[in-house]
């Protein structure tokens, strides 16, 4: 199990990944929305901001998140690791239910083109 240390780190590399995206990806990165990624086998919650085409403002909260994100994410830091690292699909994780995304439906089909 990865700790809140390695998460935290696979985001702001997640966040470093957007940030040097080009064409499509980047366009689909450069919502402005809220975020959370709830990482259940830690019980904390990451929140921050999808803006410009990276994640800002990328905080840690004990428990479930207390405000309902404009994009959610759920899994376990594992999953979340491995995602980040290339080792895990996300199609393929959200498909057998390793990891969810809940988002409006726009941003949903903007979104589409990261996954």
């Amino acid at each position: 199990m990865a700790d809140a240390e390695e998460c935290r780190r696979a985001l702001e590399q997640l966040s470093h990944n957007l940030a040097r995206s080009t064409g499509s990806v980047r366009k689909a990165a450069e919502l402005d929305r809220s975020l959370s990624c709830r990482i259940t086998d830690l019980d904390l919650t990451f929140t921050g901001r999808l803006s410009d085409g990276s994640i800002r403002d990328l905080r840690e909260a004990p428990g479930a998140p207390a405000a309902k994100a404009d994009i959610r994410l759920t899994m376990s830091s594992d999953d979340l690791v491995a995602l980040v690292g290339g080792k895990l699909n996300f199609a393929a994780a959200w498909a057998g239910g390793r990891v969810r995304l809940e988002a409006g439906f726009r941003d949903l089909l903007r979104l589409r083109t990261l996954l």
